[in-house]
């Protein structure tokens, strides 16, 4: 080469060299420290929208599994509920085959017949009382939703939903605006007449939900605030749905196939056989005459308990291939987004040599236009 100081371009080649070693060894070790094989977009820019997607339904997915887990849940406190109802039927059952036969007297029969009367009443307070998360999930208002339609109050602005009808009860809203935000609104059960009037019914901003309890009819409404401008609702009709099911989300996507619906059919002993009232073993042609109704509604009850078996075998294996997913979503993210240990560490051996030795050239070269100085020997 030719012997010139300005310009050592033996260094500056070396130098070049030593800096894609260096850039080479900080990217591996980035990758090393962080288990990723990308860490910033330039590393791989379409990989990382794949991964981000991907992230995005896998944190969906395990959202989605704890749903289903809830649901499963949910429909176990129905089932355990419904198996005390189911030992009472047996009993009453027992009951009536005794209260039925000639050798029982009068007095035995009154004895009887009480007892009938108190297990009907456990029945139906289990079935008021067992919820779920606040719901009631017994007494056949368990994914009951409300009709709609010209005359209806979801047809009112600012009506949200309402829960806790069952599929048969009725009702008219009327509200009535005592200040811009202020309403008084009264609940009437068409069957029965009786009214509840909930007042002084505010909303404090835009986009603020208010939740209504009507405790007499254990219904609930909800409204927004844009129900609380003015807005007024005469004789509005509430009526129970049967084909609003509730609906559990177990995907990731806004689709029908992403979602399991369903809803409980009432427990309660008049929804099981009308015929099952009070009194109906305190004699003996009652009490054969009841052994019809008691049987209607052991087969009733089973039916319902093996709805839910259904369901809960259902929402299992939902969950078991939301757990197939999960792991094999996973497993497509960790190929695109996480670093292949051993192979980087390859790659970091191979350019903290090129480091070293880059920078021991580095220093050859550099010392190399000292032999200029010979020349003025």
């Amino acid at each position: 080469m030719g012997l010139r100081i300005q310009n050592n371009i033996a260094a500056m080649n070396a130098h070049r060299q030593l800096m894609i070693a260096d850039n080479g060894l900080g990217k591996s070790l980035q990758r090393l420290s962080s288990g990723y094989r990308i860490n910033r977009a330039a590393d791989d820019s379409a990989g990382l929208a794949i991964s981000q997607r991907m992230r995005a339904d896998i944190a969906g997915f395990k959202v989605a599994s704890r749903n289903t887990s809830e649901a499963t849940s949910l429909v176990q406190v129905a089932e355990g509920a419904m198996d005390q109802i189911s030992s009472m039927l047996t009993r009453l059952k027992e009951l009536a085959t005794q209260a039925a036969s000639s050798n029982v007297g009068t007095s035995d029969r009154g004895k009887i017949n009480s007892e009938a009367n108190a297990l009907l009443l456990e029945i139906d307070r289990i079935v008021n009382s067992t919820e779920y998360s606040g719901a009631k999930v017994i007494d056949g208002s368990f994914g009951i939703g409300v009709d709609t339609g010209a005359s209806t109050i979801d047809e009112v602005t600012g009506f949200v939903t309402a829960q806790g009808m069952s599929a048969s009860e009725q009702f008219t809203v009327t509200a009535t605006t005592g200040a811009q935000t202020t309403h008084d609104i009264t609940l009437t059960k068409v069957s029965s007449g009786d009214s509840q009037t909930i007042t002084g019914v505010t909303f404090a901003a835009a986009g603020v939900q208010e939740d209504v309890t009507f405790n007499a009819f254990g219904v609930t409404m909800t409204f927004d605030s844009t129900f609380g401008v003015g807005v007024t609702a005469t004789g509005r009709a509430l009526d129970g749905n049967a084909n609003s099911d509730a609906k559990f989300q177990v995907g990731v996507k806004e689709t029908t196939d992403n979602y399991i619906s369903f809803g409980i059919d009432s427990a309660a002993a008049a929804d099981l056989d009308t015929s099952l009232v009070a009194n109906m073993l305190d004699t003996q042609t009652k009490a054969y005459n009841s052994l019809t109704y008691i049987d209607n509604a052991i087969n009733a009850l089973n039916g319902v308990r093996g709805d839910l078996g259904a369901i809960q075998n259902r929402l299992g294996y939902a969950s078991a291939n939301i757990a197939s997913t999960i792991e094999n979503y996973q497993a497509a993210e960790s190929v695109i987004r996480d670093v292949d240990m051993a192979s980087e560490m390859t790659s970091f051996t191979k350019n903290q040599i090129l480091l070293q030795s880059g920078t021991a050239m580095l220093a050859q070269a550099n010392m190399a236009p000292q032999q200029v100085l010979a020349l003025f020997g």
